[in-house]
């Protein structure tokens, strides 16, 4: 039995391709899974235009997809150990911070099973003439191609996953070959739940390999895509000569405002984890610290001195508090992007080389790092990095604050810390941003919609606009009592 879904079986990959998955926090074998190619998507977006056309999925009452979606929920928390320890030895991160997420999952796919009986609830519209009813309904897209990171495997999955299915679509799914294993145990529960063969279909392989088909096949109706931003690009292009509907959510560099009167002690922690959390590689990161500058010296003194002594270690170490890197590619990557800022002339206060622990001498590890005395205009603040670092600006207004927090190509998310409410607020409605904390940072929840403005991306997932991501709609018009028009009399 292979480790490709398609039409309901599972399959080996076509050419017999295969690829060995490593846990980047050690360098031991994880697995091995079938490495699929273009033959193979191709077969699986056959099974999902067939399920899609004969309707069996779409015509079931939106009750019954909804209580198919909540058994997924619920056979995934069965097995969360087994799904944490998938995903933590996949991707480096803790077991215990993969627990977290399978239980963020259960939460997406139990919302999106509580819209059951709304989801497809025609909206009245007065017409404005006696005899006509009118109305607008909801209706699936069809086939979506579904692409998924590799820093939160499963919940970006179910992100898509959970409203796709409750709208009534079939899919193809492609999660990042590197990071494969939870969201095999998804598709694996999704199956138990009784989904009917060819609603949900599961590639592997790497973008090159076997994604082309899934943004220019015309047989797709719809491209969801989260990841980086010249990939988005791409398949943006790719999408446009067949004119599909393209969802993407492509990162941000996120700016983490922190003014004078801030409450100290929670801005200076809540830093920490809004960018050293699961090492930096979180597309929401407050990777920028924007910091009153008459505050600067003691906040960023303080996050230096705890980062500092930031416990790095392996998924199942206990004592660590943040884990590797995801790949040596992406290593690499970091330690470039940290190179570059240093010779734009930023100040390294901690970190900024690999560690030199011999606990850590065969995983992908790279130490919480602070750049200080950064600019706006420094490549280290307009571009993401993806690993734990954070780069340091000051201002001494509001105004300034504002203007330096919007003035990347990104807007996915933020915060504001300070102790006034209006000041607070004001700030909030002038930032560019998708997501705005208040003396806060990171936490969300499934009913709240989540997405980027500016480059950050196109669309919604999550929340009731999440779900509308994965539907059409169509107006009906019906006149009960026909009538020539003499128009032409």
């Amino acid at each position: 039995m292979g480790e490709l879904f398609l039409d309901g079986s599972w399959v080996g990959a076509a050419t017999g391709g295969r690829r060995t998955i490593v846990c980047p926090a050690d360098g031991t074998v994880v697995g091995e899974v079938d490495e699929a190619d273009e033959t193979d998507t191709l077969r699986a977006i056959d099974a999902a235009r067939r399920a899609a056309d004969d309707a069996r999925w779409r015509d079931t009452p939106p009750t019954e997809r909804a209580a198919a979606v909540g058994r997924v929920a619920d056979l995934l928390e069965r097995d969360t150990e087994e799904i944490a320890r998938a995903e933590a030895l996949d991707t480096g991160k803790r077991f215990a911070e993969a627990t977290v997420d399978v239980a963020d999952v259960v939460s997406v796919f139990r919302y999106y099973a509580g819209l059951g009986e709304s989801v497809e609830r025609p909206r009245p519209v007065d017409a404005g003439q006696e005899g006509v009813v009118s109305r607008v309904d909801r209706e699936p897209i069809g086939v979506c191609s579904l692409i998924t990171p590799w820093n939160y495997p499963l919940l970006q999955a179910s992100w898509k996953v959970a409203p796709c299915l409750l709208a009534g679509n079939t899919f193809v799914l492609k999660p990042s070959e590197i990071t494969p294993h939870s969201t095999i145990l998804m598709i694996r529960a999704i199956e138990e739940a009784g989904v009917p063969a060819g609603v949900a279909n599961l590639v592997l392989g790497t973008g090159p390999g076997c994604a082309g088909p899934m943004s220019t096949d015309p047989r797709v109706d719809m491209v969801s895509f989260t990841g980086s931003l010249e990939v988005g690009k791409h398949l943006m292009r790719e999408a446009a000569d067949t004119v599909k509907r393209v969802a993407l959510e492509l990162g941000g560099k996120n700016p983490n405002i922190v003014f004078a009167d801030a409450p100290r002690e929670a801005a200076i922690d809540n830093a920490m984890t809004a960018v050293f959390l699961h090492s930096g590689q979180v597309c929401s990161a407050g990777a920028r610290l924007l910091v009153e500058e008459s505050c600067a010296a003691e906040v960023v003194d303080a996050i230096v001195e705890r980062a500092r002594h930031v416990r790095m270690g392996h998924p199942f170490d206990e004592d660590a508090q943040t884990g590797s890197l995801t790949s040596a590619e992406h290593l690499k990557k970091v330690e470039d992007y940290v190179a570059a800022g240093l010779a734009e002339g930023a100040r390294l206060r901690c970190g900024g080389s690999r560690p030199d622990d011999p606990r850590l001498a065969s995983g992908y590890y790279y130490p919480p790092t602070v750049l200080d005395g950064c600019t706006v205009d420094m490549h280290v603040v307009q571009e993401e990095s993806f690993g734990p670092v954070l780069t340091v600006e000051t201002f001494r207004t509001e105004e300034e604050a504002v203007s330096l927090a919007n003035a990347t190509r990104y807007g996915l998310a933020g915060a504001v810390w300070t102790g006034d409410p209006e000041r607070a607020q004001r700030v909030a409605r002038r930032l560019r941003l998708g997501t705005v904390w208040i003396n806060d940072y990171h936490p969300y929840v499934a009913p709240a919609e989540w997405g980027g403005h500016k480059q950050s991306g196109i669309g919604r997932e999550l929340g009731e606009l999440g779900l509308e991501e994965y539907q059409e709609t169509k107006h009906v018009w019906e006149n009960t009592a026909p009538a020539p028009t003499g128009w032409f009399a």
